[in-house]
């Protein structure tokens, strides 16, 4: 399993983030030519190599023009020209989503509504830039998991916009909700806003790097010098190795809805399993008065609550959510890949005792792979579940 680790132990900001993936080996042209398909002007962007306590990293800038004043946004001003970029559908999703985490803050913060948040710092080029970048490299690279260490805050004050805060600042704490995140006696802001709505959003989890055959390090870099430490962020690219069998401790959302249009309740399960899910799904039941109904069950994280929650009550009709931790076993799984006369298939092996018992192709795969060569995804799942079946597999 492809899986890129954020280590966070000098905080994480966006151009630590863009830097990080860039330094992994992400095409600097390939990024830059995507960002100027942006609808922005007055900025210059550039990647360049420094030195960090000995430590060599890639530092992205995003260059201003000062004589081109850059105006307070909000949150459908920063959607449009995220919309209207050539980018990837994937991109442009996952970049929506950033913004939105970051407007539900700042207007948690201010008392206001996330419509009528003014974006300030966050909502400036730089910002824009940072998010887009980011989720332009994780979708370059490509990946089937991302895990996180927590998050070092730093200590001491801030200047913001409306004036002295402590570290964290109020918004950056509401979108550090849900991950572990500690202080320690570096003075300084390490964690931005930014930072904590992207590394929030990408990591599925948090803790020790996990077990891993490491393939490249990358490191980017902040733009302050640390006393102590190098100011970099690393991310650690390489492939998972199977977890042994064991007994997991999960998170389960429910709520009974009764009064939505039932065709947007598959949008629902699709948002939600886009956020990070572990799963989602929709069962039919008859509630009270003999109505007929539909119970929301989301699996997740510790992590992914926060962003679970705010889902279901922004994209359902909802005015409560039933919580509760519940104990599974799971499989030690692993991604192969299978090569079918029409096209590669990813194919999900499980094991348990050390012996393979499951093994699924991927369905979104068989049917893109359908449809690009005009044949059923029939076809090409079980074409693909021979292969499995047979041993017929190749590493991805």
């Amino acid at each position: 399993m492809k899986t890129l680790y954020f280590d966070c132990f000098s905080g994480a900001a966006g151009d630590m983030i863009v830097g990080a993936l860039l330094d992994l080996g992400v095409d600097f042209d390939k990024l830059k030519s995507a960002l100027d398909s942006l609808e922005v002007s007055g900025y210059s962007v550039r990647a360049e190599k420094v030195k960090k306590k000995g430590v060599m990293a890639t530092q992205f800038i995003v260059e201003l023009d000062p004589s081109e004043k850059q105006p307070h946004r909000h949150l459908r001003h920063v959607l449009e020209i995220i919309d209207k970029g050539n980018l990837p559908d994937q991109v442009k999703q996952a970049s929506a989503e950033t913004f939105h985490r970051i407007a539900e803050a700042e207007a948690s913060v201010h008392g206001t509504t996330i419509e009528r948040v003014h974006f300030h710092e966050v909502g400036a080029i730089d910002s824009i830039v940072d998010v887009v970048g980011a989720h332009f490299c994780l979708h370059e690279l490509g990946y089937t998991h991302i895990a996180a260490s927590p998050l070092h805050v730093g200590a001491g004050t801030v200047k913001c916009a409306h004036g002295i805060m402590p570290v964290p600042a109020p918004a950056t704490a509401l979108l550090l909700k849900g991950i572990p995140s500690y202080g320690g006696e570096v003075q300084h802001e390490l964690v931005t806003p930014t930072g904590a709505a992207l590394i929030g959003q990408i990591a599925a989890s948090f803790g020790a790097m996990p077990v891993m055959r490491v393939e490249k390090m990358g490191y980017g870099s902040g733009t302050r010098d640390l006393e102590d430490r190098a100011n970099v962020l690393r991310v650690v690219m390489g492939e998972s190795i199977a977890e042994r069998t064991g007994t997991e401790s999960i998170t389960v959302l429910e709520t009974n809805i009764d009064d939505m249009n039932p065709e947007l309740l598959p949008e629902l399960v699709g948002e939600l399993l886009e956020a990070g899910a572990r799963d989602a799904f929709l069962t039919p039941v008859l509630a009270k008065k003999g109505r007929p109904a539909h119970i929301v069950t989301v699996l997740c994280g510790d992590a992914q609550v926060q962003d679970m929650m705010a889902i279901l009550f922004r994209s359902s009709t909802t005015l409560g959510v039933r919580m509760r931790r519940e104990e599974r076993i799971t499989l030690s799984r692993e991604w192969k890949r299978a090569s079918t006369e029409w096209g590669d298939v990813r194919v999900k092996i499980g094991h348990f005792q050390g012996q393979r018992t499951v093994a699924a192709p991927e369905f979104e795969d068989c049917r893109t792979v359908a449809r690009e060569k005009g044949v059923a995804a029939a076809q090409v799942y079980q074409a693909a579940l021979a292969k499995a079946l047979s041993g017929d597999l190749a590493d991805l």
